[in-house]
């Protein structure tokens, strides 16, 4: 079974290494998205996915499912001439996670079995982009892994497989990305056994309980300081790393990259004094206070942007105006 792997962000590349040591499976060639700029100098560099593929080029003798000098596509987008180079590679199979492009009849018809895709959620909870930060900003107690037939609706393709993930309430996005990919790979095994011995179990959506996420943008990452340290704690969990939650002081925009609710918080509030926004002091064990609409929230890292993120101490070294300081917009 020849398998073409569509993905962009390292969330998928354990993925991608599951197919290049899978018996039965041929990686016949790796789709992803264009180089992008970074850092500083805006040096154009691979995603994930593509820096991996790369990897496993130059190591043959460690994959033994890769075709040697497989194709890594970067097409703009998925037009004719993309999918002239995807035909040539002869694949049974598409096996997409987070990749970033929308599928369209065209192109999933090159694929005599199909096409199968990674979504990190409980399908259909969560449809879309950013089902990770959602489960986070809406404070689950479980989120979940799906792997579905890929359909022209956005994931709403039907259920191959599906497990739960226990939440703890104190996940980044980070770090649940983390056990998700691990998490994901060895599922994406399991159920290419069952395409490839033809006894795949279908679990058609219920559609009218389908819920929707969308793309993250920096804007969003902006802290509104009248709502609840439950809420601004989720946020800065789910924005971590990125785009970072930020807020204003004095001028300047300041990330707040990592925080917790303050269990004393109650006993700080003065309605009359305290403004959402508000530092009001420190907690010796545990870093800044800040007021909220409800409750008080505890920042431990922070960041001037274009400068270094430092723990609250070495911080406050730096901004001896900061405590008695209100943060947000003006």
């Amino acid at each position: 079974m020849r398998v073409l792997f569509a993905g962009s962000p390292s969330i998928a590349v354990p993925s991608l290494e599951v197919l290049c040591n899978m018996e039965g499976v041929e990686l016949a060639g790796v789709l992803t998205n264009c180089d992008s700029p970074k850092g500083r100098h805006g040096t154009p560099l691979p995603t994930g996915v593509g820096e991996a593929a790369v990897k496993i080029l130059q190591q043959p003798e460690k994959h033994p499912s890769a075709v040697p000098d497989f194709s890594v596509l970067k097409p703009q987008k998925l037009d004719a001439a993309a999918r002239e180079q995807v035909c040539a590679l002869k694949p049974d199979l598409l096996v997409s996670f987070a990749y970033g492009h929308i599928f369209g009849p065209k192109f999933l018809s090159l694929f005599p079995l199909g096409g199968i895709n990674i979504h990190p959620s409980l399908l259909p909870k969560y449809r879309g982009p950013a089902p990770i930060q959602a489960a986070i900003l809406n404070r689950d107690a479980v989120t979940g892994i799906t792997i579905q037939s890929l359909a022209e609706e956005m994931d709403s393709g039907d259920i191959l497989a599906q497990e739960q993930l226990q939440l703890t309430g104190v996940e980044t996005c980070g770090a649940l990305s983390g056990v998700i990919a691990q998490k994901a790979a060895q599922m994406l095994g399991a159920v290419l056994r069952d395409i490839a011995a033809g006894k795949t179990a279908r679990s058609p959506q219920n559609h009218s309980e389908a819920s929707y996420c969308s793309l993250v943008s920096r804007k969003d990452a902006l802290i509104d300081w009248s709502r609840s340290a439950a809420e601004i704690d989720a946020k800065i969990r789910a924005f971590d790393p990125w785009p970072a939650c930020w807020t204003v002081h004095n001028g300047k925009d300041l990330l707040i990259l990592k925080a917790s609710i303050y269990e004393n918080g109650a006993s700080c509030r003065s309605e009359n004094v305290n403004k959402p926004g508000r530092v009001l002091g420190i907690d010796k064990q545990g870093g800044i206070l800040v007021q909220t609409g409800e409750g008080i929230l505890l920042a431990a890292e922070l960041q001037y942007q274009g400068k270094k993120a430092l723990k609250w101490q070495a911080f406050l070294n730096g901004a001896r105006d900061f405590i008695g300081s209100t943060l947000g917009l003006a």
